[in-house]
């Protein structure tokens, strides 16, 4: 089952975002992953430890799918 993970703001970034849903445990981790190739961001392989990622795009990592959406806005504000 996919993970949504809420985008608050404009964007997040790719390695922070892998730190965030606790994928990686760390950001030299993520920025490692990231470097080898094992990240896929909307189905290609991204390099760019610090690549902006915005509400509907999707990240695959380790066998786990991340759908990222944007930030709820309670009602009445």
């Amino acid at each position: 089952m996919p993970i949504a993970f809420p985008v608050r703001g404009d964007y997040i970034q790719l390695d922070q975002l892998l730190k965030a849903t606790g994928l990686c445990p760390s950001g030299g981790h993520a920025h490692a992953e990231i470097g080898a190739g094992q990240v896929l961001v909307d189905g290609s392989i991204e390099l760019r430890k610090r690549a902006k990622l915005r509400a509907g795009q999707q990240v695959r990592y380790g066998g786990e799918i991340v759908d990222l959406m944007p930030e709820s806005i309670p009602e009445g504000a």
